[in-house]
């Protein structure tokens, strides 16, 4: 080695003591420190004694610019004296324990683990070996081996490893020695090739010698042998000798002897070392089977429990409680099939895909129940045969637009499109206009010249122009079975006797009919009889109808202010300040009348019920009501008549003015489900009215997944215990509710949209729900709507939903579920309210089928777990996953809404096709009437800009529906801003893209059971005719130039919070991939921005910081992606809602309701008004000025510092079970963030994306 000149730095005294002696030490070269032995002894003696005593001594040695650490180990290199070598190890022993980071990185750099190692296969090579000196080595190199990356490589090659195991075999009772031995060891055995070399050297068997039998002496000793275990045991070649070695039981005892013996809790670490060996062990099937042969579930199990009453074991609790549920044996979901309950036959089927593979499968669903008992391997396979650990899941499921395969999102993006030509837009309509030409139906607004209209006549009457034909035929469809309405239908204003004898009981025999709630009133309660809806006869009061009030947003404008003329400044400000302080809902709630909360309506609905014998239901409707009565078809009893009791229930009429419970019934006729189902459900007949009371996000009670975990693994330590009852099973047809004795609860999810498969009671307060997957496909559970009856007051219930599939949810987040209470409801309180304790979302140990979970072997379900109690006796309860919004609601909306056009609306509802299903798709065009006939009002009317919206393409996102049922009640509503919007705009509006999906409880497919929103670029009439005839309507217009303005499709998004969009942008996803792109690649119009950045300013729900404008390829065949590439809308979104709540602004910390979806649908109107500013229209110009002001002064919005946004990420940390699984906290990384009140000019500059700061 070339001997190095020493240097010294500035600054540091050249006559130091330390430098000189280091000087006369890098004057003694090989030849001369084998001659002189003696000096360099002393010389390296009084560097040693000057560091131990003098700290300055140290820092002058190692500090910058001086090179004592090139002298030193040129000297160390080239000594061959054991003293003189012991001392320069004692002086590197020394420099390298104080400031211990910076300088073993300078001992690494200069080449000093080499030298180490040099040195201990010179030394092992003397007969025998310096004691001290190898003690002196392998401390050094325990101390350097983290600190170099290339450690394991130089160990292995320089032959290190062998001396070193050779060495602890030779002094396995010198403990002093084997120590610094053990601590290499763990350094080696970080590397994967070195701990195999290692294994084969007999060194596993080695360690459990070491570590065994129980002694408290050498307790550091042995914590240090057990890392190095842990680490070896990581290879699986080396788990599989620790198996055959039988250690899988000594490691078990060995830990449960430290438990009995460590009272004082003293030596957790040596606990959690054996632990950490059992879970590396376990990593493996051979391992998960010895651990359970060896008894270890009960081991742990109790162990665990017992150190739950002292809060400092928790990593030892957690660690268990990780092996536990890894060793804990792979059941098969109870199911005879993984296929829905429900079959529907294709016209066709797809050629290949994930329908094609189900279809060559055996027949599914409840065929299966009834041929055959034993279930499918091939569908069903669930057999452990994976070494993997399983402890990351990197989900393929799609959860909205922008969530499917949500990975680690930390890393690049590998989805982002790369290919710079897919990211110019290419306007591509695919087919010829003489195609197309039969859509212009679709557009008679675009032709129409209005000569046979009556403008004066119309200022005083009420048009019929336009009229719609899609409610009145929908609704006059009559459906194949009779419809059981809940409870007491009779909910209609009159006092209707309800049919009773017996041919009525016989007409209804094997549905399931329900007793009213009990209401206090003069006469003795009385259980109801159900009504056949043919038999209901509809007598609604029309001077109730004549004063039904517009939608909410609106109420603080009446109809008759567009009678005022706005000639005065002042009046127009006063209805534009009200009008937004309905959108904003800034106000107490009670617009409308609605109560305050614990106050209910006082207006009431009375209706006639009659007595039944002894007070005994006939039948019950949907399972509900109380114990009594008959199910599954039995003969009720006869109703031997009397006095029928008067119930009083709320008019709900008075809080909804949109939803009419007789109307409902009639659209329930029209509707056709593949279960074709005859019940109504409560929710959906009583309506929902918003709570005035917040619901803030739930706070995570410490510990509750734990406790809920340790449930689940007592299943297989104490099955004795388990009641393993099915309540509840739709795989049986014929009698889906199961005869009870009245211990149980009572399920029901056969109505429109619900969603429960099976139910089985577990313990007497618990109960496994199984969902049931969409039509033609085999998984996307999510998606829940179940009605519970039966219960007792006060009592705590635990209800497990088991076949979740995604891998995080928002319900580790402080969401909760829904709760319906029917007596509440009747108590004047019809609303759906956020419910739910000990809230938590983990995996489970149902296996899922390899073909559910695309060819993956090995995967786990997710349980979703909540508890609750019930208020009052004799109750019927709904659980939903989100606020329901069926099709049949829709259907009454939109009639509903056709009563609020006046003269001046131009409203149009088409039927745009039929469903697979044999539902109505309808289309809804919403405008203004021209103010004339006259050619310029004409033509001012026929080139209006026009806006495309969409919605409920994903039926399990309802918050979509509620965002649009926002925007069409403001559309229709009577204010200034609504009036504006309607003569800036033509509205070309679908509403529920996915009836048949939203129909039958579907959470993300439609009949033909794929995903609608991933068959955009080429959508198939049969199998997808919503999105083959909309994407037909977009190629027309584009066709006749006349491509929409703004396109939005209405999403929901279950893994994020807030209101946020999604766009697509060339330049954002160039700059994201990193990909080469001229200049002119890049230019593009920053208009995209727009919209979402006015939202930002005045919706309080919607976050820019979560937007993204990146497009991806697994995104081109969604509509978004399909209309900005093919259509060439610039302005194509996806608006994507939380169904969880916000983290920021006016609601951070409070979950979304209905009442703040239906505002984000106004203020998506309201952000139209400001984008017609801003895009250089120029109708009613002062009208936007003022209400730029009066947003200003009643809107608060979170300032964006940052307008360029790339949140690819979910906000949420991903579930790592290894860390999480106890998730004793919310991990949420909630930033606060800082909101200022700002004024919102109506400023152009201000709202020009041209300011937009790019991420360089």
């Amino acid at each position: 080695m070339n001997k190095p000149k020493m240097a010294t730095e500035k600054g540091v005294p050249s006559n130091s003591r330390v430098l000189m002696l280091l000087g006369q030490l890098e004057r003694m070269n090989g030849e001369a420190m084998m001659r002189d032995v003696e000096t360099a002894r002393q010389v390296t003696a009084k560097i040693l004694h000057l560091i131990q005593t003098q700290e300055k001594s140290g820092k002058e040695v190692m500090s910058k610019g001086s090179s004592g650490m090139e002298v030193i180990l040129s000297s160390l290199e080239n000594s061959s004296d054991v003293q003189t070598t012991l001392n320069i190890l004692y002086i590197l022993s020394e420099l390298l324990t104080v400031g211990r980071g910076r300088r073993v990185g300078v001992f690494v750099s200069k080449g000093g683990t080499g030298i180490l190692f040099q040195i201990l296969i010179t030394a092992s090579k003397e007969q025998p070996p310096s004691e001290e000196l190898m003690l002196q080595l392998h401390s050094l190199l325990a101390k350097v081996g983290p600190k170099d990356r290339k450690f394991g490589v130089k160990a292995r090659l320089s032959g290190a490893l062998n001396v070193t195991v050779n060495l602890m075999k030779q002094n396995l009772q010198n403990s002093k020695l084997l120590l610094p031995c053990l601590q290499v060891l763990r350094v080696y055995s970080t590397n994967s090739v070195n701990a195999i070399s290692l294994g084969k050297n007999g060194v596993v068997e080695l360690m459990f010698k070491i570590i065994g039998p129980f002694s408290k002496k050498n307790t550091s000793l042995l914590k240090v042998a057990l890392d190095a275990l842990g680490a070896l045991l990581k290879s699986k070649t080396n788990a599989r000798r620790a198996v055959d070695g039988g250690h899988v039981t000594v490691l078990l005892a060995l830990y449960l002897d430290w438990h009995r013996n460590d009272t004082r809790h003293r030596h957790m670490l040596i606990r959690k070392g054996l632990l950490v060996c059992l879970r590396n062990i376990t990593n493996i099937k051979l391992g998960r089977k010895a651990f359970i042969e060896a008894d270890g579930m009960r081991i742990l199990y109790n162990t665990s429990t017992e150190c739950l009453p002292v809060r400092t074991l928790d990593p030892l609790i957690n660690t268990s409680s990780l092996i536990m549920r890894k060793c804990f044996p792979k059941n098969r979901m109870p199911l005879p099939t993984i296929k829905s309950a429900f079959h529907y036959q294709l016209p066709n089927v797809p050629a290949a895909g994930p329908v094609a593979q189900l279809y060559n499968q055996p027949p599914g669903g409840r065929k299966i129940h009834l041929l055959c008992n034993k279930p499918l391997k091939k569908v069903d396979d669930v057999a452990d045969e994976s070494d993997d650990t399983e402890e990351t899941d990197a989900e393929t499921e799609n959860d909205s637009e922008n969530e499917d395969d949500e990975k680690d999102q930390c890393c690049t993006n590998d989805d982002i499109e790369t290919d710079i030509n897919k990211l110019h837009p290419k306007r591509n309509l695919g087919r010829p206009f003489e195609e197309l030409r039969v859509y212009d139906r679709f557009f008679l607004e675009l032709s129409e010249d209005f000569q046979g209209y009556n403008f004066e006549c119309s200022k005083s009457a009420s048009t019929t122009f336009s009229s719609s034909t899609f409610s009145s035929s929908s609704a006059s469809t009559q459906s194949a079975r009779p419809i059981i309405v809940p409870t007491a239908q009779a909910l209609s204003p009159k006092h209707v006797p309800v049919p009773s004898s017996q041919e009525d009981c016989n007409a209804t025999k094997g549905k399931h009919t329900l007793p009213s709630p009990s209401v206090p009133t003069p006469t003795s309660p009385a259980s109801l009889a159900p009504l056949d809806l043919d038999t209901i006869h509809h007598t609604k009061d029309q001077d109730k109808k004549e004063e039904t009030h517009i939608p909410s947003t609106d109420t603080c404008s009446t109809l008759s202010s567009l009678n005022k003329p706005p000639s005065q400044g002042h009046v127009i400000e006063q209805e534009l300040s009200h009008v937004l302080e309905g959108v904003s809902l800034e106000g107490d709630g009670s617009a409308e009348g609605v109560k305050q909360e614990g106050s209910p309506v006082n207006a009431t609905r009375h209706i006639q019920s009659p007595l039944l014998l002894g007070g005994i239901a006939a039948r019950r409707v949907g399972g509900g009501g109380s114990n009594w009565g008959s199910d599954c078809g039995s003969e009720g009893a006869e109703d031997e008549g009397g006095e029928g009791a008067v119930l009083e229930v709320p008019d709900t009429a008075q809080l909804l003015p949109l939803h009419d419970p007789d109307l409902y019934v009639e659209m329930v006729k029209g509707t056709h489900s593949v279960p074709q189902y005859a019940e109504v459900a409560y929710p959906d007949y009583f309506g929902h009215v918003a709570p005035t009371f917040r619901e803030p996000l739930l706070e995570r009670v410490y510990g509750v997944q734990r406790s809920k975990i340790f449930q689940d693994i007592e299943r297989l330590i104490h099955p004795n215990d388990i009641l393993d009852k099915v309540v509840y099973d739709l795989d049986i047809p014929s009698c889906p509710v199961i005869e009870d004795s009245g211990e149980s609860l009572r399920f029901n999810s056969q109505f429109e949209s619900g969603n429960l498969r099976k139910a089985v009671q577990v313990r007497k307060y618990e109960y496994d729900l199984v969902l049931n997957a969409d039509i033609n496909s085999n998984h996307y559970h999510q998606w829940f709507y179940f009605e519970v009856s039966g219960m007792r007051v006060g009592t705590t219930y635990r209800f497990n939903i088991i076949n979740c599939e995604k891998s995080n949810s928002q319900f580790n987040y402080g969401m909760q579920v829904l709760m319906y209470s029917v007596q509440e409801a009747i108590s004047g309180r019809p609303c759906w309210v956020r419910t739910g304790t000990d809230i938590c979302y983990y995996k489970n140990h149902f296996a899922r089928s390899s073909i559910a979970s695309g060819g993956q072997k090995g995967k786990s379900y997710y349980s979703l777990t909540f508890s609750t109690t019930f208020s009052h006796k004799d109750d019927v309860c709904y659980f939903a996953y989100h606020y329901p919004y069926t099709y049949s609601t829709l259907k009454m909306h939109l009639s509903k809404l056709e009563d609020l056009r006046t003269p001046q609306i131009y409203l149009r509802q088409d039927v745009l096709c039929e469903t697979l299903g044999g539902n109505t798709c309808p289309l809804i065009t919403i405008t203004a009437m021209p103010e004339s006939n006259s050619n310029d009002h004409i033509c001012q009317f026929r080139n209006r800009p026009l806006i495309f919206l969409s919605a409920r393409v994903h039926p399990g996102e309802t918050n979509a529906s509620w965002v649009m049922k926002g925007t069409l009640e403001f559309l229709m509503g009577s204010s200034l801003l609504a009036v504006s919007l309607r003569e800036a705009y033509i509205f070309k509006i679908i509403p529920m893209l996915n009836p048949d999906g939203v129909i039958n409880g579907n959470h993300r497919c439609s009949l033909s059971g794929e995903d609608l929103n991933r068959q955009w670029q080429n959508p198939n009439p049969e199998l997808h005719p919503t999105i083959y005839h909309t994407k037909s309507l977009l190629q027309y217009l584009a066709h006749i130039q006349r491509a929409p303005l703004v396109f939005c499709d209405y999403h929901g998004h279950s893994r994020k919070k807030n209101v946020f969009m999604y766009g697509c942008s060339v330049k954002e996803t160039v700059w994201q991939s990193n990909i080469s792109a001229t200049s002119s690649d890049l230019q593009e119009d920053l208009g995209y921005r727009t919209l979402p950045k006015i939202l930002s300013q005045i919706a309080p729900a919607f976050s820019m910081a979560s937007c993204s404008f990146v497009v991806e390829r697994s995104k081109e065949s969604t509509a978004r992606v399909v209309v900005w590439r093919e259509i060439g809308v610039q302005r194509s979104y996806t608006m994507e809602s939380t169904l969880c709540g916000c983290d920021q602004g006016k609601y951070k910390g409070l979950q979304i309701g209905t009442r703040e979806l239906e505002e984000m649908g106004a203020q998506f109107c309201v952000s139209l008004l400001r984008l017609k500013r801003l895009t250089g229209l120029r109708n009613h110009q002062h009208l936007l000025d003022l209400e730029g002001d009066i947003i200003g002064t009643h809107c608060k919005v979170v300032s964006t510092s940052s307008t360029t946004t790339y949140v690819l990420e979910e906000d949420e940390p991903s579930f790592l079970e290894a860390i999480d699984y106890s998730a004793e906290s919310n991990d949420e990384d909630a930033e606060a963030e800082t909101e200022q009140c700002i004024e919102v000019l109506e400023n152009p500059d201000h709202l020009s994306d041209s300011e937009t700061n790019h991420r360089d």
